[in-house]
């Protein structure tokens, strides 16, 4: 058999993608959208709307119930009895509070009753922080506070102390309901937990989603003590051990077998986070590829060849589920920014392309920092953009030469604030709405000094998911399946058409506008 099941539990859905590793082809995919298909949760967006003080959690039942839809519409499509391997990831930063029943309840379950019904007793905490939550900013500064700043918070767990990852969370449970935090014998993240429940045993946290915790260590890649006793007492006989991407598991628990039809004894790897999982479904696991992502925010991430952390504490440094390390960087004022200069002039998308034709690379030495709200890479307020050159460039009287410099800018930003990983591209891999703009393609292209191409994946996470499970159980290499089932659109490599010093004076413009 060579059927390989990649699971991605998503903020908004459950999905699934089944690969035939022979075949080289896709057999069966699945969703489950949380506010369409389990209503009674009241989580219309996949999570409970109208928190108080930024509170944004979700409720772990849900994400039960739909993983048992997911398997049964999964089975209409797809024999589930010839897979052969599993793997799965969730969404970063989620967790979830478990108390000592917790393994006796996995080692019994009952496939007469449903995940939901048997395991909400084991729950210390009723409903799960996600990676939305903004509540612990009073948690961040005290733990970075116990370790002698931000900057150590950083060096040792890759990413100064942040509101929605986990530790921050745990900290601030311990500190609204000592008594609970007492009781919780386990604290699982949505990857592990969904894990867990699939192996009828307790799983480990990977070190791709471990990271986005503040506490685990990228140096070692075990549990940093210091962070731990930052954050709560006795925090580390509550978390599930660390292990490598590549790890085993467990194999499928008896309640998938007698309910689902999966073969008994089936190998599940180690579930990850869902950034990581998609770093490996865009063929991007090894060093010397890049992913950048247009979307309303822009995410840049890679795979890199050693592991340091950001010195500006501005990206994040997480496990790489194929081996070694990745890096992550979020920009906030993605397409939204783009749209923003669009409408300032009353143009349409075909008139913001045709503005690159009008326009030299360079823009004549006229430079925007695009921020139109507060920026994360790098940390700063700003509610307008900085604009640097021509008297009536600075008036917004230049359309086309303001619509450049707005994408000029992004890129040189994105590559400004992504030297400290240390990365010589060879290829970038487009994705997101605006990746489908040759002229944005181009600037990047140009920046960068780098091919650029659109991949025809879609559902990365899903994917990168099944590629691991068949790696680590089907024998099968991550090149080989990359080669199969992450290929760029054809005809859709761009290529740079400045010189490696076109953008010299721009850049050092740029970063003397942020200063």
């Amino acid at each position: 058999m060579s059927y390989a099941l990649g699971i991605d539990s998503s903020t908004q859905s459950c999905s699934a993608i089944v690969i035939d590793t022979e075949a080289g082809k896709i057999v069966a995919e699945a969703s489950v959208n949380f506010g369409e298909h389990l209503p009674q949760y009241q989580a219309p967006q996949g999570f409970i709307p109208d928190g108080p003080d930024g509170e944004v959690h979700s409720d772990p039942r849900m994400w039960l119930d739909a993983l048992e839809m997911l398997l049964e519409a999964l089975g209409k499509h797809c024999d589930l009895s010839k897979v052969a391997a599993i793997s799965g990831a969730g969404q970063q930063h989620g967790s979830v509070y478990l108390n000592e029943n917790w393994l006796d309840a996995l080692a019994s379950l009952s496939s007469e009753d449903s995940l939901s019904s048997q395991l909400e007793r084991c729950l210390t905490r009723k409903t799960s922080p996600i990676w939305m939550d903004s509540s612990t900013g009073e948690e961040c500064a005290e733990i970075a506070a116990a370790v002698g700043g931000n900057d150590q918070v950083c060096a040792k767990s890759g990413s100064i102390a942040i509101e929605r990852f986990t530790g921050p969370q745990i900290r601030r449970f311990y500190k609204q309901d000592a008594e609970a935090y007492a009781a919780t014998a386990r604290i699982h993240l949505v990857s592990s937990f969904l894990c867990s429940v699939l192996c009828g045993a307790d799983a480990p946290i990977d070190t791709g989603d471990g990271a986005g915790m503040n506490l685990l260590n990228i140096q070692s890649w075990s549990w940093d003590e210091d962070l731990l006793e930052a954050t709560a007492p006795n925090l580390g006989g509550k978390l599930p051990a660390v292990q490598p991407g590549t790890t085993v598991a467990g194999q499928i628990a008896p309640y998938f077998v007698k309910k689902f039809g999966f073969a008994a004894e089936t190998p599940i790897t180690v579930f990850t986070g869902d950034n990581p999982s998609s770093l490996v479904g865009m063929g991007a696991s090894k060093p010397g590829k890049l992913v950048i992502s247009l979307g309303t925010s822009d995410t840049f991430f890679a795979a890199m060849p050693e592991v340091v952390a950001d010195p500006n504490g501005c990206g994040h440094v997480f496990g790489n589920p194929t081996g070694g390390s990745m890096s992550l960087q979020c920009f906030v004022n993605g397409s939204l920014a783009r749209e923003e200069v669009k409408d300032k002039f009353n143009y349409d998308w075909d008139q913001f392309t045709a503005a690159f034709t009008k326009t030299p690379i360079g823009n004549h030495g006229n430079v925007m920092v695009p921020f139109f709200r507060s920026e994360i890479s790098p940390r700063i307020d700003l509610d307008a953009p900085i604009l640097q050159g021509t008297e009536a460039f600075q008036n917004w009287e230049e359309p086309d030469a303001a619509i450049r410099a707005c994408v000029e800018g992004q890129a040189i930003n994105i590559k400004l604030c992504s030297d400290w990983m240390q990365l010589s591209p060879e290829v970038i891999y487009l994705t997101g709405g605006a990746s489908r703009n040759d002229a944005i393609a181009q600037v990047i292209a140009d920046v960068f000094q780098a091919n650029v191409q659109r991949l025809a994946v879609s559902g990365s996470v899903g994917l990168g998911a099944a590629m691991r499970a068949a790696d680590n159980s089907l024998s099968c290499r991550i090149s080989d399946l990359e080669n199969i089932f992450c290929q760029p659109e054809p005809g859709s490599t761009i290529a740079p058409q400045a010189d490696a010093g076109a953008y010299d004076s721009l850049a050092s413009a740029f970063s003397a506008c942020l200063a």
